[in-house]
């Protein structure tokens, strides 16, 4: 096995696929591939994979379908590939549990510093393996926002530990995506402060992307699917938020704290 793990590639064109075996083997992965969608999930199943890099268009099934398929089985980081810039399909994707979205053409070096990145902030635990609001600390109490205890971050009845990378929700522990934890604790610690679209972008995107990195539409588009799939997982009222506050035309920022 390699140093990082496993890595599968399903990808139809060989030529794409033989660039992704060669990026991934020289970031220190063992890579395996598949030019379908069926095989590709067999693949996956059998090599146990840490990564899977997966195309859109299959020549048998899509890959949101083997996205869906791969997901009944396995938390691998998975990064689509697609040579199509649309909105539905990005949303798609992350919706479906993909963890990150690459239009094609991409650059070798970016899809390897975005794999790292990934890898350098592990997933949040699910719900059955998150703490309880007990181990997390007081729920819903009168601490202004972004207060800590010890490694807990609390805002209106939200509890956000970022040692073990949990949430809970009035003691409910809830299962998010590393995207979506990195986002919330970004707004958390802002304490109220406006994080523009692209402040959130860098966030997702780790240390690849600089200050004087070109933020796309794509990526930022990406960031109000995070948002709002956040918000759904929050069962946040988006006439009364509790927590996430849309500032129109430039980004997000934090309600205001509650009296409980």
């Amino acid at each position: 096995m390699g140093d990082l793990g496993v890595a599968v590639v399903i990808e139809d064109d060989v030529d794409v696929r033989n660039l992704l075996d060669a990026v991934l083997q020289q970031a220190g992965f063992e890579v395996h591939s598949a030019g379908t969608g069926r095989d590709g999930v067999d693949v996956a199943r059998q090599r146990q994979a840490n990564v899977i890099t997966l195309d859109v268009g299959l020549p048998d099934i899509d890959g949101f379908e083997v996205l869906r398929r791969i997901r009944q089985f396995s938390d691998a980081y998975i990064v689509m590939l697609t040579g199509r810039d649309e909105e539905l399909d990005t949303i798609t994707a992350l919706q479906g549990g993909a963890d990150d979205y690459i239009v094609k053409p991409f650059r070798p070096r970016e899809l390897r510093a975005r794999i790292t990145a990934m890898l350098r902030r592990p997933r949040v635990a699910s719900g059955a393996d998150a703490p309880s609001s007990a181990e997390s600390g007081p729920v819903g109490s009168a601490a202004p926002a972004g207060s800590r205890r010890g490694a807990v971050l609390q805002h209106n009845g939200l509890a956000l530990d970022t040692e073990t990378r949990t949430v809970a929700l009035g003691g409910t522990p809830l299962g998010l995506t590393r995207s979506e934890f990195d986002l919330l604790h970004e707004l958390l610690k802002g304490t109220g402060a406006v994080r523009t679209r692209a402040d959130l972008v860098r966030v997702v995107r780790g240390e690849y992307y600089g200050e004087d990195t070109y933020i796309s539409e794509a990526d930022e588009r990406a960031v109000e699917v995070h948002i709002g799939n956040l918000r759904r997982k929050l069962r946040e009222d988006p006439q009364d938020p509790r927590w996430l506050v849309t500032v129109r035309g430039v980004g997000y920022r934090l309600a205001p704290k509650r009296a409980e």
